[in-house]
């Protein structure tokens, strides 16, 4: 990184294009992947691009909203439709289709343009909604959630791609700093919106309130959004469909394999060794026919090429490590510090007010150092926040938390935005959709391997506790955790404390945990990541024919 930091990626495994000049990413720019040059920004003025980052905005909110907003309504909805049992797939399904359709909606973008896969996608997901609102069981809720993760997988992905063609490189801290405010505030105000609307209205509203907003982002796209013309392709685009079907097919059995594992059977049961095994063949067979695919979802390259298999592996391991706040703080904060929901929510949502800030800054660090060792600063700030949680004192005071939480959004703003960024300007417009999908793939991928190994990690310790040290009074199963935290007069008072004992136990492994996901992301950055990011410089105009058949260049200075 910098001008001092060592070789281009190119030397430094002879993956990437190689880069001389002055860093900054202001030179001519290089023809990456097959000679496709950068694309010009698809709005050029400060006015005019306005209204398209309000729909980007819009529908950021859309995507992250829906994947949190039906938690606390789940018993309105399961007094209503029943299917207490499967209520989870609620979340799963959901979960499941946005994270194995981001790389097809990445390669459809880049192949037909990003505007009409995101039109496609808010369409999509405000079908999902009105179904959503109109179901008549729990089944066809499912469904319908699935429907409407298809479209939220075509606004995750296009909506961060856009914004990298919207802003050149010195610009692009900013939009990525609004989305991620975006981000974190839907995610987390989206329980508190859907206990208001289960509770003072109907839960249906829960997904009818999607219909205004959605119409809004769509309309501002359709009037305001205008993608630079290129040139015509001399042959008709191809669409790997049996590739994207692999994909889904393998990333639905993996991922349900990871969710239902440990909740709806056992880990060694038949039906997960089944999952793991299918998914397993099924990924085997997706390489096989990817390799064969003249336009693969998955190019080879994306893995091959050093900068951007290692912001994936970072990345995935950040997905991970997430699941320690988003996941297990509340339940700490209600459970060991006795707070209500609405404290223990705005414990973690501190998160939420340091991580933009700190990503809207990042950018005066990464142009100094670079973007590599500005993430290494932000994530081993993160790995030593992880690492003082299981420090705190038993009870403790509610600040404690909440003050960790602060530090570790300021971290992980410094080790997120400036990978983000980093790779998407070493690309160009061709495989910009691809790359942004491969990395937002990698990160959902590592959340829901987080949750499966955490979520069983946590049992392991409640469990050990409870019939290890049993304690008069208190049966000796994972059932009176949630008995004695709701009903803690039903107990002796050394039963309740024993089981937030066991909770407060169970969670500082579980950041102990999150604490070796930080270190895996290190590792990969240390050890895959090259020294500089060969950035490559925004195009001044649309790319010519010469630019497409495959212009000479050389990618600017890294950073």
């Amino acid at each position: 990184m910098g001008g001092t930091d060592g070789r281009s990626d190119a030397n430094a495994g002879g993956t990437d294009a190689g880069s001389t000049g002055r860093e900054g990413g202001e030179s001519a720019c290089t023809a990456r992947g097959g000679g496709k040059a950068a694309a010009p920004p698809a709005v050029t003025t400060p006015r005019g691009r306005r209204p398209v980052v309000a729909a980007l905005m819009l529908g950021m909110a859309l995507a992250a909203i829906d994947g949190t907003i039906v938690s606390t309504a789940v018993p309105q909805i399961v007094g209503d439709l029943g299917g207490l049992a499967v209520f989870s797939w609620l979340f799963s399904g959901y979960l499941l289709a946005v994270t194995v359709t981001l790389p097809l909606y990445g390669k459809l973008s880049d192949t037909f343009g990003r505007k009409p896969v995101l039109i496609a996608g808010i369409i999509l997901f405000l079908v999902g909604s009105v179904l959503c609102a109109a179901a008549w069981n729990m089944a066809a809720l499912i469904a319908f959630r699935i429907v409407q993760g298809l479209g939220g997988g075509a606004l995750q992905g296009t909506v961060q791609t856009i914004a990298a063609d919207l802003y050149p490189l010195k610009e692009r801290p900013r939009i990525q700093a609004k989305l991620s405010t975006v981000w974190a505030t839907s995610a987390v105000a989206g329980p508190v919106v859907g206990g208001l609307l289960a509770g003072y209205a109907d839960w249906r509203w829960i997904f009818l309130i999607n219909l205004p907003v959605g119409a809004v982002a769509l309309w501002l796209v359709v009037r305001h959004l205008h993608e630079p013309s290129r040139p015509r392709p001399a042959a008709r685009p191809r669409v790997d469909w049996a590739g994207a079907l692999a994909v889904f097919a393998t990333g639905s059995l993996l991922l349900t394999a990871l969710v239902q594992g440990g909740v709806a059977w056992p880990w060694l049961s038949a039906p997960s060794l089944g999952l793991f095994g299918a998914s397993a063949v099924l990924a085997a067979l997706t390489v096989v026919i990817e390799r064969r695919a003249a336009e693969p979802i998955i190019p080879g390259w994306v893995w091959r090429r050093r900068t951007i298999a290692s912001v994936n592996l970072a990345l995935g391991a950040m997905g991970l490590l997430m699941v320690a706040p988003t996941v297990f703080l509340p339940t700490y904060a209600q459970s060991v510090l006795g707070l209500g929901p609405i404290a223990a929510g705005f414990v973690l949502s501190v998160m939420t007010l340091s991580w933009p800030v700190s990503a809207a800054l990042s950018d005066r660090v990464y142009n100094r150092i670079g973007f590599r060792r500005t993430a290494m600063i932000g994530m081993s700030a993160a790995l030593l926040v992880l690492l003082a949680f299981p420090l705190l004192p038993y009870p403790g005071e509610p600040w404690h938390p909440a003050l960790l939480m602060l530090l570790l959004g300021a971290a992980l703003g410094l080790f997120q935005l400036p990978l983000i960024v980093g790779v998407q300007s070493t690309v160009g417009w061709a495989e910009r959709g691809t790359t942004t999908a491969s990395v937002l793939f990698c990160r959902q991928v590592g959340q829901s391997i987080g949750a499966a190994v955490f979520g069983a990690v946590a049992n392991g310790v409640l469990a050990a506790r409870l019939l290890d040290a049993p304690v008069d009074g208190l049966p000796g199963d994972l059932d009176a955790v949630t008995r004695a935290l709701e009903d803690p007069g039903a107990f002796s008072a050394a039963a309740t404390d024993h089981v937030r004992r066991a909770v407060d136990a169970a969670v500082d492994y579980v950041y102990v945990g999150a604490a070796g996901a930080a270190a895996l992301a290190l590792l990969a950055l240390i050890t895959l990541a090259p020294r500089r990011f060969p950035v490559i410089a925004e195009a001044a105009a649309a790319p010519g024919p010469a630019e497409t058949a495959g212009a000479a260049g050389r990618a600017d200075t890294d950073r």
